[in-house]
């Protein structure tokens, strides 16, 4: 089997430190590329997720889960590069426990210092390489925080709109059921105002009155069948007017230029 700290320690000593560097360098560019790999990662979900919020309905607060989600994966994402720093470190022997290494490399990624462990006069040039990986990766990160902010204000804000205009069509909607149902209300109080005058008018029977009774229960009948059908075209109207809140329309193309 393979045994890397026994390799290392064949190396004379005075080569150590520049060993030390190299292997520290390939760890840095390596670290680089994953960190640019995870990054591009996680603007993938953002936008995913940004596009799917700006088609449907709008929900604010999914926004700013969205926002906290991303923040959290690059947390993360410096957290599992640490945790590779802390693993090179362990199987090439120069930290013999796991926790003292994650130590270590956590003091030195976030440039804080080694604190009380060290690494060996021969292999101390890794730790600044290690500070070095840090420094890119989170200036790095803070240039992609700063656009995930701005593009997850602009999501709030369209939300917010849309929100407003959500509102605003219940509101309505609203306006409209209460209209139908007073209207049914006055035309039913019409009906029965109307049936009771037949009937004083004409001086019917005890059974043509009840005749008339019957056909103005069944007109108040339609009246509230009609009323509860228009009840229903105005929810679900305005349903579909909130599902079309937030999608992507083509403009139309001006003259037909786009004709050829």
């Amino acid at each position: 089997m393979f045994d890397l700290p026994s390799l290392l320690n064949k190396i004379p000593d005075e080569y150590k430190p520049l060993a030390a560097l190299g292997i520290g360098s390939l760890m840095l560019v390596a670290l680089a590329l994953f960190h640019g790999a995870g990054l591009h990662l996680i603007f993938i979900l953002q936008k995913r997720r940004e596009r799917r919020l700006r088609m449907g309905r709008p929900r604010v607060f999914a926004g700013v889960i969205l926002f906290g989600r991303s923040v959290f994966l690059m947390l993360a994402l410096h957290i599992v590069e640490i945790l590779l720093w802390a693993t090179a470190l362990t199987h090439a022997g120069f930290i013999k426990h796991a926790y003292d290494a994650i130590y270590f490399c956590a003091n030195a990624y976030t440039t804080l210092g080694m604190g009380s462990l060290d690494v060996g006069d021969q292999w101390r040039n890794i730790s600044p390489i290690i500070g070095i990986s840090g420094l890119f990766t989170f200036a790095w990160t803070t240039s992609a925080l700063v656009d995930v902010v701005s593009s997850n204000g602009r999501l709030i804000e369209q939300l917010e709109d849309e929100r407003e205009r959500e509102m605003h069509m219940r509101f309505a909607m609203r306006k409209g059921v209460w209209e139908v149902v007073q209207g049914e209300r006055a035309a039913a109080q019409t009906e029965r105002e109307r049936a009771r005058a037949r009937a004083q008018m004409s001086g019917a029977s005890f059974f043509e009155r009840l005749k008339i009774w019957n056909e103005e229960r069944k007109d108040e009948k339609e009246l509230r069948r009609a009323g509860r059908a228009e009840i229903v075209e105005l929810r679900r109207k305005e349903r579909e007017d909130e599902e079309k809140l937030g999608a992507e329309e083509t403009p139309p193309d001006p003259k037909g230029k786009g004709q050829q």
